[in-house]
């Protein structure tokens, strides 16, 4: 038997985030800086009806995650939420000023109609449900 193929599904470079300005709790202003974009590790899993991608994501809310499929690309980013107790002041806010973003790039055989996103503890789970004719299925073989 043959090894068995592999659904189209590329990774794309995230882009950047334009820079902005912050100031420390002293009031002066800091040089300007980017926002960190952190790239989320992913598993892919493939079965004969689906592909699943599971992306590590701690620290992002369902209200901050984005999940977008526009033509053949499936973007996720999702905002790191922290709150800080009132009687705090930030003075660096590497993770506050943080996100996650990744885009994919989909093969013609899946059905992005149908994709559908869980988050539970910080992993958010893709279901990309294939098109019927790229499923596998069985030939009868007759005698």
């Amino acid at each position: 038997m043959g090894r068995k193929a592999m659904t189209n599904l590329k990774f794309n470079t995230p882009t950047k985030t334009p820079a902005r300005s912050e100031k420390d709790p002293t009031g002066d202003a800091q040089p300007i800086r980017r926002e960190q974009v952190l790239i989320p590790p992913v598993d892919i899993q493939e079965t004969d009806e689906a592909v699943l991608l599971m992306a590590d994501m701690p620290g992002v809310s369902r209200e901050t995650l984005k999940v977008e499929c526009a033509h053949e690309h499936l973007t996720i980013e999702g905002a790191i939420s922290v709150d800080l107790p009132e009687n705090m002041i930030s003075v660096d806010a590497d993770l506050r000023s943080s996100h996650y973003q990744r885009q994919f790039k989909l093969g013609h055989e899946i059905d992005s109609e149908k994709i559908k996103a869980e988050l539970k503890n910080g992993v958010l789970t893709l279901t990309l449900p294939k098109h019927g004719d790229h499923r596998v299925r069985q030939i009868p073989i007759s005698a």
